[in-house]
């Protein structure tokens, strides 16, 4: 996992808004569901799904299945330097996020909440 995420690697996965978007969110929550980012971000449930694949198989996140729900993390083996950078980025880009960050921040209970926003997203 780790041989193969050189900074060229990295950038490369995270040349894309909404990839890096997403990044940054996972990076400040720990843990987001599809449906949470979909609402975050404000974009489709199929273009989020599709760029969180992209970041899963780069080994920048990883995922776990809890009932209908995938969550996304921070991939457990990065190595030190990417958190390092997604830290800094976050720490560093906090107005450039804060649309992102109000919308999730207004969801409330999530996993309730991110039901109905996945609900009206697919309506």
């Amino acid at each position: 996992m780790a041989d193969h995420l050189t900074p060229t690697t990295v950038f490369k996965c995270l040349a894309d808004d909404t990839r890096v978007r997403t990044m940054m969110l996972i990076t400040r929550e720990g843990e987001l569901c599809v449906c949470e980012l979909t609402c975050a971000l404000n974009e489709s449930q199929p273009k989020i799904s599709r760029h969180l694949a992209q970041l899963r198989t780069c080994g920048l996140l990883s995922d776990r299945r809890q009932g209908q729900w995938v969550y996304y993390r921070l991939h457990p083996n990065l190595p030190d330097w990417v958190h390092q950078v997604l830290t800094t980025v976050l720490e560093s880009n906090k107005h450039w996020l804060s649309p992102d960050a109000k919308r999730l921040d207004e969801m409330g209970d999530r996993p309730e909440r991110a039901a109905v926003c996945c609900e009206s997203k697919i309506a």
